[in-house]
C-alpha cells in the first residue's frame, strides 16, 4: 500500500525558511508526478509546486515562485519543499501528493495518493 509521510512543518517567522519532506513507500518517483498542495482555513486546496517523475520538470504557483523549491532524492524516495522568505499568507496545512500522470496536473483530482498533511504556521 502506497504511503506518503510528511515531516518538517512547524512554526516559522515571517522571512524565515522551512523545509518539508515527504517520503514515499511502494513506488518510485520516476513513474509519478509529486506535488505539494496547501490548504488554509476556509480556502480551497491549491497546488503549490510539482515535479514530474519522468523528465523532472517543475511547476510553481505564482505566489511562491522564486521563494519555494521542489526537489527529490530518488535514492531516499523523498521529495522536498524548501520554503524561503516565508510570508504570513503561506500558513496552511501542506499536503504531499502523488499522481501517475506523465504531465504535471494542477488539480486535486490529478493526484491519487495523499499524505496526512503537516501544519505550517507563520508568525509575523
Amino acid at each position: 500500500q502506497v504511503q506518503l509521510i510528511e515531516s518538517g512543518g512547524g512554526l516559522v517567522q515571517a522571512g524565515g525558511s522551512l523545509r518539508l519532506s515527504c517520503t514515499a513507500s511502494e513506488f518510485t518517483f520516476r513513474t509519478y508526478t509529486m506535488g505539494w498542495f496547501r490548504q488554509a482555513p476556509g480556502k480551497e486546496r491549491e497546488l503549490v509546486a510539482a515535479l514530474s517523475g519522468t523528465v523532472g520538470s517543475t511547476y510553481y504557483t505564482d505566489s511562491v515562485k522564486g521563494r519555494f523549491t521542489i526537489s527529490r532524492e530518488i535514492a531516499r524516495n523523498t521529495v522536498y519543499l524548501q520554503m524561503n522568505s516565508v510570508k504570513p499568507e503561506d500558513a496552511a496545512v501542506y499536503y504531499c501528493a502523488a499522481g501517475p500522470q506523465l504531465r504535471i496536473g494542477i488539480q486535486v483530482n490529478d493526484y491519487t495518493y495523499w499524505g496526512q498533511g503537516t501544519q505550517v504556521t507563520v508568525s509575523s
